[in-house]
């Protein structure tokens, strides 16, 4: 259909406006061993199916094979990136572990001295920054609801009881990631959007950015980011190529290491052939998830991924607004 073919044009002809100096480099699918085939196969299938996509980018080899947006959106927008936005949180600590800030053994309850509860039990003690980046702090249910009504969300989330030993039980807590960034910001009196800004973005070509704040003036953390599908996949590829951009070794390698490997099963108790058959129970990382064959991705609601995939030298992005 008419659809069908201004999409494919999008994907298979020269993008002549996205060829600036800053652009990805632009290939085929066939000059770097994908079928294109296989990825018309998957935009029918799409069409066909009840899932509302907005973008959809390939690299392979670090060249971008495939791209396209459904209208009314475009390449040059910004879209909200859900918990997408963790990766790039977490990306924020392991940019101040390098320089010396702080440390993933150190404890939460270190950074907020004036808003601690009146009685620190001994798992509240315990708490450490790895914790917070494993989703394994230990509270039961996720707290986010509730104290996104608050004032003072630190304060709230140090006040919560902790149930289970921390590091021990997965449980998935976006206000854990909020608290990453509000570490971040204490140890360097900056917002992480503008901590990260000279060391990530400007680094890899990402511009116009935005982040929600928190009552206090605290970036979100576990959500609110705003980026472009190209620089989804600059952030991508970056963590592909270990850290390294244009030369530069914009993030460490061992924290790129670090940050997209097992750390916590969500479900150990269930079986290995349930555990073979699904995306969702290969793990936890730090702000990332684990795949099947040995992928790992940026995952936010809705349909944000940054699935990256280092047995394919691939990259794929997207954007959507599914249920």
């Amino acid at each position: 259909d008419s659809f069908l073919s201004s999409l494919l044009v999008l994907l298979f002809v020269a993008n002549t406006n996205a060829q600036t100096q800053n652009a990805l480099p632009r290939s085929t699918p066939e000059a770097e061993g994908v079928s294109s085939k296989g990825i018309i196969e998957f935009l029918e299938a799409a069409g066909k199916s009840k899932h509302e996509l907005h973008s959809m980018m390939v690299l392979r080899h670090g060249k971008v094979i495939a791209e396209g947006w459904w209208a009314p959106y475009r390449a040059d927008l910004k879209h909200t990136m859900y918990s997408c936005s963790k990766s790039f949180t977490a990306t924020a600590i392991g940019l101040a572990v390098s320089e010396g800030r702080l440390t993933v053994n150190d404890k939460v309850i270190s950074f907020f001295p004036n808003d601690l509860p009146e009685t620190v039990n001994p798992y509240l003690a315990e708490l450490r920054v790895r914790d917070l980046l494993s989703m394994s702090v230990g509270q039961e249910p996720d707290p986010t609801p509730l104290i996104r009504n608050a004032d003072n969300w630190a304060r709230a989330f140090l006040a919560t009881p902790i149930l289970h030993k921390p590091g021990t039980k997965f449980l998935y807590n976006s206000l854990a990631t909020y608290m990453l960034s509000a570490i971040v910001q204490k140890v360097t009196g900056e917002k992480i959007v503008d901590y990260l800004t000279p060391r990530l973005f400007t680094p890899l070509g990402i511009t116009g950015m935005d982040w929600e704040i928190d009552p206090e003036g605290i970036n979100t953390g576990g959500w609110g980011l705003r980026i472009k599908t190209e620089d989804m996949a600059r952030f991508g590829q970056m963590f592909l190529q270990k850290g390294k951009w244009n030369g530069q070794q914009v993030l460490p390698a061992a924290w790129v290491e670090e940050a997209s490997t097992l750390k916590i099963i969500q479900h150990p108790e269930l079986p290995q052939d349930k555990k073979d058959q699904s995306d969702w129970e290969q793990g936890y990382c730090y702000q990332m998830w684990r795949c099947r064959n040995n992928a790992y991705r940026g995952d936010g609601a809705f349909g944000q991924f940054i699935i990256v995939m280092p047995d394919q030298d691939a990259v794929i992005v997207m954007t959507a607004e599914t249920s």
